[in-house]
Parts: C-alpha cells; structure tokens; sequence
C-alpha cells in the first residue's frame, strides 16, 4: 500500500516563535521549527526541553488523594501491618510492583508482591488474590497499573478486612472503587497537571510522596529506580511529553549507566551491553521479553528477575523469559496468519471499516499482539477474541488519531468488562453477545473514522536541503531524545535528489538500497539506506530525480557518520 506524505502545516504563531528561537539558534532554522511544533514557545523552555531536570517534576501532593495514600501507608509500616503489593502481568504492572516493593523494601520487610495469573485469574484485581490476602494476614493492598473499575472486589477485600490504594492511569467509570486512595491523573475533576503518567509513573509519584513526607533522600534512594520507570513510559505507549519526557530521559541515563540488576541481565541476553539503548530499544527489544513472561508463563518470574539481587539468578531469569519470547514470536507469527487467512477468505474486508474476529482456540496471551499486527496490515481498528474462562476474551488496538476505547465502550451493554485508553482496550463478553458486538463495533468506526485514519500515512516535519544537515544540526537533533508519542523522531523531506553514482543493492537478496544521493539545491552529498526498496533501484541507477522522506541517524558501523534511514521515496513531478 502506498503511503500519503502528510506535511505538518504551522500555525501562524508557531511560525513566530520559530522565528524568535531562530535569533538565539541561527544556524537551525529547521530545528526551530521542530521545536515550535513540539509546543516550546521560548528559549528558556527550549533549554529545559534540551536538559530535562528532575527538579521540574510536579509536586505528588498536587494529586488528590496522595496525602490519604502517604498517611495509610505510614499508618501500615508504624503499624507493623503485611503488605501486598499487586500490578497487572504486562511490563507496565511489572515494573511499577518492582519499583514500589524495591524502594519500600529499604524500610520495612512486612511486604510480599502479587501478579495475577492472566489464564486463571485474569487482569486487574482477583477474588483468588483476596482470598490468599486475607489467609495471610494482610491488611492493605498496593494496587498498581489496574484497580480503577474493581468496585466488586474491593468491595469483597473491604468486606474481609483489607484496605486499597489504587495507583492507575486507564480510564475510570463514573462509580469509583471505595479504596482509601485513589492515585489516577485520569480522574473526573483531578487538577494534577499531567494526565499521562504510566502505571509505573503513578507508582513513582506515590513513592516520591511518600519519601517527601517521611525525609527520605529521593536522589540516593528512589532515583536509581527510574531506569524501571522508562522501561514502562516506552513500553506502554504512552506520550513522552512533560513529566514523562522527564522521567524517560533520566531513566534512560540510568539504564544506560548502571541499570539494576534484574534489567542488566535482559541487557545481556538482548545483545544490548555497552550499547546506547534508547527508547526503541525498550519498545523492540526489552519490554517484549519482560511480556513473555506474562504471555507464556507467570507475570511473577518478570518480578522476581526485576528485583534480583545478584547477577547469576539474574542472568538465568534473563534466558528463561528470553525463551519465552522465542515462544511467543512462533504463536505470534501463527496466528497472526491464521487471522490474515480468515480476512481475506471470508470476510470482504475492503468494506468494512473494522476488524473483529474470534477462535476458541487462539492463545490469549498473543492476542494483544495480534490485534497490532493486524491494524498494522489492513489499517483498521481491529479486536481480537478467544475463549478463556467460558467468555470471548480479547484485545482491542486502534489506528493513529481513532479512539478505540470510545468504540469499545459504545458497546458496553454487551461486555462482562472492559478497560484501557486511546490506542488498547481489553474486553470480555458472552460468546451469544460477539455477533452483535461485530456489528455495532463497526457501526460505529464507520461513524466516526476519517479516511485519512485507514491509509498509511507518514507525517513530515519538514522540507530541508542537504547543507542543512551540519555537524551542529545533528548534536542539537540527538538533544530531542528521547523520542517517542508526542515527540517523534522528526522526519525531513528533501526534493529532486539523485543517485551520486555508486548507489547499489545490498542484503542477502539484494533487498536493500546503500545510497550515495546529491540534492539539487546545494549539490551536497549524503549518504543512506532504504530498507526493502529494490524495487526503486532502476530508477536511481537512471539518474532520474527523486524526493525521499526520512529520518537521520548515527551509523555507528562507520566512525559514527551521518546516515540517511529512508521512510519513503517516489519520483519527483
């Protein structure tokens, strides 16, 4: 499928501040428009954007209930009460329980950790998990990355004896759980100045609080823990953008230095030691392993490798949760063609503006994963259901710019639960309810999706030449790390470029394009690789004029050069 070139248009006032910045950097026009973009509207924001400083994270006890949370959790360790600390399997649930149970660990041995099993217990809050609760004596639940809608099971705790602070970032519903605090930037009438925080990000922010009202000395004791928090910022999508862009930059500092220990041994088996690791990293290569162990076996054992202590329990951790990724990669690839089958031979998918398929006998830890791939192929909102428990269980992914929690909760009246935000949803229902789930799901996509939302699309930055990309040009792009939702990697167009002469096919099938290019403005040379873009070559190797889009990037291969990495290309009108 061809991809449409969006050109991100400036506002007149972001024209005007590019202009103002440009005074103090002169030699980057481009980047100064980058930056108007970005919504930095001086020089001295542009510095703090340059330099994230923790010391412009927002004071916790501008959340609601913190001072609750601090003074109940205070109450339970003078108390010498049992806490459990509890999160959802996936790596946002899992690196906020190991953030939480690693720093208050210092201070109090009353604690044990908790990650529902995703087979028999499902996600968020479990009567199972209650149940062991309150066999065991313990008073008071630290619920992290889920708890928002489980008005029954708290309930149930309270009924038993055990107190709730819920630490969550998805969505709530309009009756709130009766817990003794509730940390959710997301909640109706919450004056906390950023809304999107991770799980793990909450969980920091309690943690932080608490440190505050206790003396605690954050920068020995609680910051060594933010290479956890950015392993959950990259891999639960969520924008890197304010206080995020704070705690990922710092986290990313952190994993880069001296990661702890559970997260230098996923270091090792990723191949990733002594290298820069940056966001995508995270995305591609880290949080996909901490996932497997969810996915495939326990939630718990990417805990217990996250809070190792020593270096060879850690390592082996490290190898089982990498074989569990090998696992999931097969399940994975499977099913995701065993749903591609079913689209293309029995459903007209051309017509429809959405995807929503079941199998009984799909594996219900893949099939998040397979929902992405799919919106990924067919560029439609898509829903993926299996059995599990006797209910159609399933994952909901979304387009760019389409909210698909919206779409889901149309529907409501048909599910048994439903939770998430914007891009992901996790659903269940009544196998009698997914005939006419399919059809209102896709009644309203079709409503509400705009056609721009079901065709590839790559949104440009900005049109620049050649000799715009000096040695200052570069050392100021790499301060835009790091990149991620609401602060991409930029992607530059230059036009009527040409083959220099020696552009050739490389890759074992002579699938990829090495290209040496000059612009036809400042005659500049550059040079690039176009991944999977054979099918251009004769038209470079003609000396005919093309317009590539791309991003720029260290090769560190050779002496840390300048390369072009190619989104795109076509020939120039």
């Amino acid at each position: 499928m061809i991809s449409k070139w969006n050109y991100l248009p400036l506002t007149s006032n972001e024209q005007q501040i590019a202009r103002t910045l440009g005074d103090r950097y002169p030699k980057v026009p481009a980047l100064c428009k980058l930056l108007a973009q970005r919504g930095v509207t001086s020089t001295a924001e542009a510095e703090k954007f340059f330099k994230p400083q923790l010391s412009d994270l927002h004071d916790p006890f501008l959340m609601r209930d913190m001072e609750k949370a601090v003074v109940r959790l205070n109450r339970a360790l003078g108390s010498k009460e049992k806490i459990m600390i509890y999160g959802d399997y996936d790596v946002d649930g899992t690196t906020a329980v190991s953030l939480v149970y690693k720093f208050l660990q210092n201070y109090y041995s009353g604690l044990d950790y908790y990650i529902p099993d995703r087979y028999e217990e499902g996600y968020g809050i479990s009567d199972k998990s209650i149940d062991y609760a309150a066999e065991n004596g313990i008073t008071l639940f630290i619920a992290l990355d889920c708890g928002i809608k489980a008005v029954e099971k708290i309930a149930y705790a309270k009924s038993k004896g055990i107190d709730f602070i819920i630490c969550d970032h998805h969505m709530p519903d309009d009756q709130l759980p009766d817990a003794v605090a509730i940390l959710n930037p997301k909640l109706e009438g919450e004056t906390y100045p950023y809304k999107h925080l991770s799980g793990c990000g909450v969980g920091y922010k309690f943690m932080q609080g608490f440190a505050i009202n206790n003396g605690i000395d954050i920068t020995s004791d609680l910051e060594p823990l933010l290479d956890l928090v950015a392993v959950s910022i990259a891999s639960d999508i969520v924008p890197i953008t304010g206080e995020n862009r704070i705690l990922a930059y710092h986290g990313l500092k952190r994993l880069n230095s001296n990661p702890s220990m559970g997260l230098r041994g996923i270091l090792k088996v990723c191949g990733l030691n002594n290298k820069n690791i940056t966001i995508s990293d995270i995305v591609f290569k880290i949080g996909p392993r901490i996932n497997a162990s969810g996915r495939m076996q326990s939630g718990k054992e990417a805990v217990d490798l996250l809070v190792a202590k020593d270096m060879a329990g850690a390592l082996e951790k490290s190898q089982n949760i990498d074989q569990y990724n090998e696992d999931r990669k097969e399940l994975d690839k499977r099913i995701t063609e065993e749903a591609s089958r079913i689209l293309e031979e029995h459903i007209d998918i051309n017509r429809k503006k959405s995807i929503v398929i079941y199998n009984k006998d799909w594996h219900k830890g893949i099939i998040g994963i397979v929902a992405s791939r799919l919106t990924e192929l067919y560029y439609r909102p898509a829903v993926v259901l299996t059995l599990s428990d006797g209910l159609a269980t399933g994952s909901a992914r979304s387009v760019q710019g389409f909210d698909i929690y919206k779409a889901v909760e149309s529907c409501r009246d048909l599910l048994e639960n439903f939770g998430g935000h914007t891009y992901a949803v996790g659903l269940s229902m009544k196998e009698e309810h997914i005939k006419e789930f399919t059809a209102r799901f896709e009644e309203h996509v079709a409503r509400h999706i705009l056609p721009d939302q079901m065709e590839p699309q790559i949104d440009i930055d900005t049109e620049i030449n050649f000799n715009e990309i000096t040695p200052d040009f570069f050392t100021m792009l790499k301060q835009f790390n790091p990149f991620g939702p609401g602060n991409q990697k930029p992607i530059f167009c230059t036009r009527r470029v040409t083959d220099y002469g020696t552009s050739r096919l490389v890759g074992k099938k002579n699938e990829h394009v090495k290209l040496e290019l000059v612009d036809s403005k400042s005659k500049n040379i550059m040079n690039g690789i176009a991944f999977n873009m054979s099918q251009h070559f004769e038209h470079i190797k003609a000396g005919k004029p093309f317009d590539i889009c791309y991003t720029i990037e260290e090769n560190t291969h050779n002496n840390g050069s300048i390369q072009l990495f190619i989104k795109d290309m076509r020939p120039s009108e």
